[in-house]
C-alpha cells in the first residue's frame, strides 16, 4: 500500500558528518517548491548552519505543493497541494532517519487550493487553510501510522467556512485557539480567532488589523500576536485576551516595503520581518515585556530578492529565509544576545520556496 515518492539511497561512505551508519546528529530542512511540484531536502549542520542537499533531492510531490508541517514526533511530514483538482489534497510522508521521505497513498482530499497547514501541540489534529473555498479542513492524526481522517465540523459540514481567503494561520501554544488572518473587508485586514475542541472549530472572535495581513506570529507564552500588513507596510502588535479578543498595543510603520512573513526567535526577544518588495531585507525588532516593538539599531539585514518565508532551527542558533526572485534558501546565524543576523550562505532551489520546516 505504500507508494514511494522517492527513495533517497544514501550509504555511510557518501555521507558527510555521519557519526556512524544509521545515526547522525544532523538536522534536515524541507522546502516546498510549488512551481516544480517538488520538495527539496537539505541536511543542516547544527554546528555551522550550512546546508547540503541530499542525494536524490528534490523529490516529486503533489501539484503546486504549497505548505509543509512536521508532526511533533518528527516521524511524519504533511504537504498541502494547492494545485490538485478537482479538490485540493494533503500528502503524508514518512521521514526516515536519513532524512528521506516516503509518501503514503492515497492523498487526502480537502478544500479548494489548500495553502496553509498547522498541527496542534499534541499532534492529534491537522488544520488545512483552503484559500480557494474560503474554509478550513480538519483531519485527525493516527499517532502510530500518521494516517489522516476528516473531522466533520459544526452542522455536519466537511469544512468550517471562514468567509474569506486565509492568508496565514497559526494555533495558540495551548492548541485551543486557531488564529486565521485574511481580508474580509476592503482596505482592512481581519483576524479570526476560532476556539477549537477535539478538532471542531467554534464561533470566531473577530478583530481588525492592517491591510493584507500575510505575516502572523504568536509568542511562546500565547499572550501576544503580531501581523505583518503588506499593503500598509506596517507591523501590528496585539495582546491576546482570555476570551480570544485582541487589544491593539501598537502599529509600527516600516520604512521598508511589503512585510509578508514574521518570525519570533526561540529566546522570544526578537521579531524578524521579511520585506518582500523593493527592500529585500529582514527588519529586526526587540520585543518588550508589554509586547511592544523597537527596531534594532543594526537592522535591517540584507537578503536575496523578495524574501517571503522565515523559520529557525530548534536550537535557536540559525534562521532560514526563502527568497522568490532568484530562488534560494538562505542561512543566517543568530546572536540571541543582540539579535544580529550573519549570513552563512545561500542555496539554490528549483523555484520559489513557499514553506520551510526543519527537524529538531
Amino acid at each position: 500500500m505504500l507508494k514511494k515518492a522517492a527513495a533517497l539511497l544514501l550509504v555511510c561512505a557518501s555521507m558527510v558528518a555521519w557519526v556512524g551508519c544509521g545515526t547522525t546528529t544532523n538536522k534536515f530542512l524541507y522546502a516546498a517548491i510549488p512551481a516544480s511540484n517538488e520538495i527539496v531536502i537539505f541536511r543542516e549542520d547544527p554546528n555551522s548552519g550550512a546546508l547540503t542537499q541530499l542525494v536524490g533531492s528534490p523529490i516529486t510531490a503533489g501539484q503546486a505543493v504549497q505548505s509543509l508541517v512536521l508532526h511533533p514526533t518528527k516521524k511524519f511530514l504533511y504537504a498541502a497541494n494547492s494545485g490538485a483538482t478537482p479538490t485540493g489534497t494533503v500528502s503524508q510522508f514518512d521521514i526516515a532517519s536519513s532524512g528521506a521521505l516516503t509518501e503514503q497513498t492515497p492523498r487526502y482530499n480537502v478544500g479548494t487550493a489548500p495553502t496553509l497547514l498547522a498541527i496542534d501541540p499534541s499532534g492529534s489534529y491537522l488544520y488545512v487553510g483552503n484559500s480557494g473555498s474560503f474554509d478550513i479542513s480538519v483531519l485527525s492524526i493516527d499517532s502510530s501510522s500518521g494516517n489522516l481522517t476528516p473531522i466533520p465540523q459544526s452542522g455536519g459540514g466537511a469544512t468550517a467556512p471562514i468567509g474569506m481567503s486565509p492568508l496565514n494561520m497559526q494555533l495558540s501554544p495551548s492548541g485551543n485557539t486557531l488564529f486565521v488572518t485574511g481580508q474580509a473587508v476592503v482596505g482592512q485586514g481581519t483576524i479570526e480567532a476560532f476556539p477549537v475542541s477535539n478538532g471542531i472549530l467554534g464561533t470566531p472572535v473577530v478583530s481588525a488589523t492592517g491591510n493584507t495581513p500575510y505575516g502572523l506570529a504568536i509568542d511562546s507564552s500565547g499572550t501576544h500576536l503580531y501581523t505583518g500588513n503588506k499593503i500598509d507596510n506596517s507591523v501590528s502588535a496585539f495582546t491576546i485576551n482570555s476570551d480570544n479578543s485582541l487589544t491593539l498595543i501598537s502599529t509600527t510603520g516600516e520604512t521598508f516595503t511589503g512585510p509578508v512573513a514574521l518570525f519570533i526567535d526561540k529566546s522570544g526577544k526578537y521579531l524578524y520581518v521579511a520585506n518582500s518588495q523593493s527592500s529585500g531585507n529582514l527588519a529586526a525588532f526587540s520585543i518588550g515585556s508589554d509586547g511592544d516593538l523597537t527596531l534594532l539599531a543594526n537592522s535591517p539585514f540584507a537578503t536575496g530578492s523578495q524574501p517571503n518565508f522565515i523559520t529557525g532551527d530548534s536550537a535557536g542558533k540559525y534562521l532560514f529565509v526563502g527568497n522568490q526572485s532568484t530562488p534560494v534558501v538562505q542561512s543566517f546565524s543568530l546572536d540571541d544576545s543582540t539579535g544580529t543576523l550573519t549570513s552563512v550562505s545561500s542555496y539554490s532551489v528549483p523555484g520559489t520556496p513557499t514553506s520551510i520546516v526543519i527537524t529538531p
